[in-house]
């Protein structure tokens, strides 16, 4: 077992960063919070895996010796990160560990066996869809934000994808919202509904990838795999089925207010100042031709921001978490938002002033007292 190479600081650390995504730190199996690092013919892959994911970043650089090694994922990738620009040469000890160089600096790095490493899986893809990334980071970026934190509910971990033929649309929720992009696509043959973690989505958004170069994200054996720009994730579905969110939009709605966008998005950012400290509740009350967001604190004090709107059917007021309306309206890209409203108890839509079938968010009440 050898292994001798010599590479650009910046490079390695982003391979290193990206790969490192898919350990686990906390696992009790060294080679699952570990990198695989292999070298030969001019390149460097560096592999990560947590047993369900897959993510593998391939690098120029010098190999004067080839070999593999693992080596702990968040030490390692910490200790490159903070090294100043220039080369970096990572040798394998005969005394079992890894030399990490720079100049004067020199560390040993624990190492083990990279026979131990789980190889990635080959799976044969039953459909393949293929998008330009700047679009599929888009997609991902307007839904993202919805998915739960909540071990508990495994399946709201992930984003559902469901292909129609004609259509990519992407699902997102934590039950106190609900964030549904839908994109035009053709390509495969097939019909999918899916539901890819969250960690292997924005695992792919990281890929070092040109905006207008095209990636290919493949289905097969219950699990997705991207090739693109020197780099590798193979991830397995969550298992289960996703809830109906159908049923939680609005079919009709009564009152309709229209906003700037970006009047709004500074109107609230400072009003959430306040309703930080309220459980970010924030108060929306429209009629006529002005939209009035107020935020209380007994700790901090209140805020009141007016900005003009153009509002259908009578006056309303709704409060919602101010930080789940910013996080939909800041995927916004038209200058301006829709919202369209029932009553104080009911769900709202948010949605672009103009092209918004697209994109929209569901977002529940909060109480107004």
């Amino acid at each position: 077992m050898s292994l001798k190479v010599e590479c650009q600081k910046e490079e390695l650390a982003e391979a290193l960063q990206l790969a490192s995504t898919a350990s686990r730190s906390n696992s009790p199996k060294f080679a699952l919070k570990s990198l695989r690092l292999g070298a030969e013919s001019g390149l460097i892959t560096v592999l990560g895996c947590d047993g369900e994911m897959w993510v593998e970043r391939d690098l120029a650089c010098e190999v004067i010796e080839s070999g593999g090694v693992l080596v702990d994922a968040k030490f390692i990738t910490s200790l490159v990160s903070a090294m100043p620009s220039g080369q970096v040469a990572l040798e394998l000890l005969v005394e079992d560990g890894m030399r990490v160089q720079q100049g004067s600096a020199e560390y040993k790095v624990l190492s083990s066996d990279p026979q131990d490493f789980p190889e990635p899986p080959d799976f044969g893809g039953e459909g393949e869809l293929t998008l330009k990334f700047s679009q599929l980071q888009d997609a991902l970026d307007s839904v993202l934000y919805a998915v739960t934190t909540d071990p508990h509910r495994a399946i709201l971990t992930g984003v559902q994808v469901s292909y129609d033929g004609a259509t990519l649309k992407l699902v997102a929720t934590d039950t106190h919202r609900l964030a549904v992009r839908t994109i035009a696509q053709e390509g495969m043959g097939s019909s999918l509904s899916v539901v890819i973690p969250d960690r292997a989505l924005r695992a792919i958004r990281s890929l070092p990838v040109g905006a207008d170069d095209d990636v290919t994200i493949r289905f097969g054996m219950g699990r997705l795999g991207v090739e693109a720009g020197g780099a590798r994730v193979v991830a397995q579905m969550l298992s289960g089925a996703y809830p109906n969110w159908e049923r939680v939009v609005p079919s009709e709605f009564s009152r309709t207010w229209q906003v700037e966008r970006d009047q709004l998005i500074d109107s609230l950012k400072r009003a959430m100042i306040i309703a930080s400290e309220s459980a970010n509740r924030v108060k929306f009350s429209g009629s006529g031709d002005s939209l009035v967001l107020t935020a209380k604190s007994e700790e901090l004090g209140e805020a009141k921001e007016e900005i003009p709107m153009i509002a259908d059917n009578g006056q309303i007021e709704v409060a919602f978490n101010g930080r789940y309306v910013l996080d939909c309206i800041q995927q916004i890209k038209g200058p301006g938002i829709r919202f369209e409203l029932t009553e104080s108890t009911r769900p709202g839509v948010i949605r672009p002033a103009e092209d918004g079938d697209d994109y929209f968010c569901v977002i529940m009440p909060m109480s107004l007292t």
